[in-house]
């Protein structure tokens, strides 16, 4: 990457032009002319969860964005936590939030928990009120919902408004002594009841809570909202450039206030709690950047309903391989490499966009193609006999791992009389168009020869249970009768040494593409794909047995798959399917 000047003589109208190869979007370019006009001499984010769920895809936008502009203008990142909402937090989460992003290839610079500024965040309340900026208000929610007016109505200001700072004051320190219950009082910022922008309209500062909390157990009887945490957060992290997504643009003006207002930078007594104990001082006066949401069709992100979908039992926990949250695309196979590849290719603007499902799947697609090795497997097999090769018959065959990639080597396949096939590779009345094995046809073995069926055996009930037929010895690759003209190729796996595996067959989670959209008077579980996820026995070589988990492999014209994180062993092969070798959605819808 080409140097940014910092010089602090330089222009604060210079407009910095990236060099070739770099990305831009209009983030990227905010930060360079930020640099190049010495406004920052360093670049600092952060990515700031809340940890009440699991994260989710859309989250992977905001992961690779803050974490990247860090990396790619040499500037740190940190990961903080949000823990403002103990009622809802858990260790469970904070600890697959750090997973998810160490998954996804990066690394904080420092982990930072808004618990961590609690004692900041009420010297910086006091400091309001005694600026005459916030006072405690008694209406309950209900009341003060009906004083907030609506968006074409102004609000009416609360009757407690007019408090003295002295009573104020009094009242907010018993409020952080516990001596009111839940929701007996809130502590307002004192803006304007009149204000066009709802979030303005005296919005709540701190709320009454006796809640333990994952970090400072009950020492808090009362917990900072979210916007007035998070501004202030940033601030005394010296964050830089705050990036979140558009349904926060609202939200600024007030994120602004509260940076403004408490003023960290001009009165450095406020962070003294945290020089006591021994965290970095680094105040500054950060801006707010927003970005549009990275939305997906078939899926759902509402941290509501995805915990739904799990308390209900309607998916298998949290990292199913069919939610859109990090852990559950992970298992399915989804690499860090693809999302970051997806993230690349929707880009960074304000224009808020839809994507088909499809784009991500083509993403993994092409990072799949290069990275995975390929396996033989049958999915659903019919046994075929090599009739006219002896029954001791043992041979192996030679097969490249990677057809396009002779680094990744090759590997031996046995090769036995008996083999597995693919069922739906044989067809006793074939439709138009069928290049496969028919009775009294030909097709070419993959690697092994040409091969002709002569016989179909079946039982008692009519299924096929069998084929036997007859191997062209002549027609090994490299031998003068391969060169026959076959107009189809099958796989197949050696009966005698296949490992039986569990296949499971994973499909989009819903049947539509919104199934937000009520407007049929349906919900989203009415829209839950029936076909979302099979599990059927077959067979793999040796060589997929032996496969680590999380080990994805091409399992040759069937898809990619994944060795499952949790429950795959040698011994006992558990395979999921990531994504199949082309887009079979559309042409089923």
């Amino acid at each position: 990457m080409s140097a940014v000047s910092t010089d602090p003589s330089s222009p604060h109208d210079a407009h910095a032009t990236p060099a070739p190869g770099e990305k831009n979007d209009f983030i990227r370019q905010i930060v360079r002319d930020d640099l190049a006009s010495g406004k920052h001499t360093v670049i600092h984010t952060r990515f700031p969860p809340e940890p009440n769920g699991y994260l989710h895809i859309g989250h992977a936008k905001a992961i690779c964005l803050n974490f990247g502009i860090a990396s790619e203008f040499s500037g740190i990142c940190n990961l903080r936590f949000d823990d403002t909402n103990p009622a809802k937090e858990d260790p469970e989460f904070v600890a697959a939030i750090q997973d998810d992003v160490r998954w996804l290839g990066y690394e904080w610079a420092q982990l930072r928990h808004a618990s961590d500024y609690f004692d900041v965040y009420y010297l910086a309340a006091e400091k309001l009120i005694r600026d005459g900026l916030a006072y405690v208000d008694d209406l309950d929610a209900q009341a003060m919902r009906e004083y907030r007016g609506t968006l074409t109505a102004p609000g009416r200001e609360s009757p407690f408004r007019a408090r003295t700072v002295e009573e104020n004051l009094d009242l907010f320190k018993r409020m952080r002594a516990g001596e009111f219950p839940d929701g007996a009082r809130t502590l307002r910022a004192k803006i304007d009841m009149g204000s066009g922008n709802m979030n303005l309209r005296d919005p709540a500062l701190y709320r009454i809570k006796h809640v333990e909390h994952q970090n400072t157990g009950n020492a808090w009887p009362i917990y900072p909202m979210y916007d007035f945490a998070h501004a202030l957060g940033d601030a005394i992290e010296g964050i830089t450039h705050s990036l979140c997504t558009l349904e926060f643009e609202d939200h600024r003006p007030l994120y602004d206030w509260c940076v403004d207002k408490v003023d960290l930078t001009g009165h450095p007594e406020l962070l003294q709690p945290l020089l006591d104990r021994g965290l970095p001082k680094e105040a500054a006066k950060p801006r707010q950047i927003e970005f549009s949401r990275l939305n997906i069709n078939y899926t759902v992100m509402s941290k509501r309903k995805l915990t739904t979908l799990v308390g209900d039992k309607l998916v298998d926990g949290w990292d199913d391989p069919r939610m859109p949250t990090l852990q559950g695309l992970r298992r399915r196979g989804y690499t860090p490499a693809a999302l970051r590849l997806l993230i690349d290719r929707v880009g960074i603007s304000k224009q808020n966009s839809l994507l088909d499902f499809s784009v991500l799947e083509g993403c993994l697609r092409d990072d799949l193609d290069a990275a995975a090795p390929r396996r033989m497997a049958v999915v659903e097999p019919v046994k075929l006999v090599l009739a006219n090769l002896p029954k001791d018959h043992d041979e192996t065959l030679t097969f490249s791992n990677h057809p396009k990639d002779e680094s990744f080597g090759k590997r031996q396949i046995p090769f036995s009389r008996e083999l597995w096939i693919e069922r739906e590779d044989f067809a006793e009345v074939p439709p138009k168009g069928f290049k496969r094995l028919i009775l009294g046809g030909e097709v070419r073995l993959r690697g092994a020869g040409i091969v002709r069926c002569d016989e179909v055996v079946k039982n008692e009930t009519g299924e096929i249970v069998e084929l036997r037929g007859w191997l062209d010895p002549e027609s090994r690759p490299g031998m003068q009768g391969a060169e026959r003209k076959i107009k189809g190729t099958i796989h197949w796996v050696s009966a005698k040494h296949a490992v039986p595996t569990e296949f499971r067959l994973y499909d989009r989670l819903f049947t539509v593409p919104d199934p937000d959209d009520e407007s049929e008077g349906k919900t989203y579980q009415d829209y839950l794909n029936p076909e979302s996820r099979k599990s059927v026995r077959g067979y793999v070589e040796p060589a997929a047995a032996d496969a680590a988990p999380e080990q994805s492999f091409q399992f040759e014209r069937i898809g990619y798959f994944v060795a499952d994180r949790r429950d795959h062993r040698s011994d006992a092969p558990v395979f999921n399917r990531s994504v199949t070798l082309r887009d079979t959605w559309a042409a089923k819808s």
